[in-house]
């Protein structure tokens, strides 16, 4: 750490997320992982800008003056293959905090997106780019370089908390983030609401869905 002072501190980034837990939760549904986490936690405003692609890695955590990306920048740093950048930028919407030539440095390291409460722009470039990026907004005015900013704190996205090292997962339904210490517990309830889902919709393929909420069961061929 470089700096005890709030504003100017600058902390080493978190073990890396484990391969088995990345492997795990490559191809979980974002939704079923809220679901059990008691639908509480994950993004509300935040959109993905990147169709089609899927998001999961080590949060690498930045918080910084709305509209200034000075911050960003030294993050750079810290980051490494697999590293989610999560910065928290107040939810501002008056300046871009990234752009193409930020996100195209990124992937050229392997990072593995970014989430941005804040805007973003050169929205057609990153579509292109085909570079995983959650952003609350878009905008073409660019960011200011003054700071001040902190990195690898604990940061709020979005009411969202994410602390450094946290497993970030995200799809086209929305983001949330998860201490990798509940990864096994968590693993083995989606496992189980996966196959429930499953097997709901084999019985609507079959005719005989049971509707649990009103205890009405879909009829059979043979009662109508």
């Amino acid at each position: 750490m470089t700096n005890l002072l709030p504003g100017h501190r600058d902390n080493p980034s978190a073990p890396g997320v484990p391969a088995k837990i990345i492997r795990d939760f490559s191809k979980v549904a974002v939704a079923v992982a809220s679901d059990n986490l008691n639908r509480l936690h994950g993004t509300r405003a935040l959109r993905p800008y990147h169709p089609g692609k899927r998001l999961i890695g080590t949060a690498v955590t930045v918080k910084t003056r709305p509209g200034d990306n000075m911050t960003l920048h030294k993050a750079f740093a810290r980051l490494r293959p697999g590293d989610v950048l999560v910065v928290d930028g107040g939810g501002d919407l008056q300046q871009g905090l990234v752009g193409e030539i930020m996100m195209s440095r990124a992937k050229a390291m392997g990072v593995a997106g970014f989430v941005i409460d804040g805007a973003i722009r050169d929205v057609g470039a990153l579509e292109a780019l085909d570079f995983p990026c959650f952003a609350r907004g878009v905008t073409h005015r660019g960011p200011y370089k003054t700071g001040p900013g902190e990195i690898n704190v604990p940061v709020a996205i979005d009411g969202m908390v994410v602390m450094p090292g946290d497993v970030v997962l995200g799809d086209e339904d929305g983001l949330l983030a998860f201490d990798r210490a509940v990864a096994s517990e968590l693993l083995a309830l989606v496992r189980k609401q996966e196959a429930r889902e499953a097997d709901a919709l084999k019985a609507i393929a079959e005719g005989r869905l049971d509707n649990p909420y009103i205890g009405v069961s879909a009829p059979s061929e043979a009662s109508q």
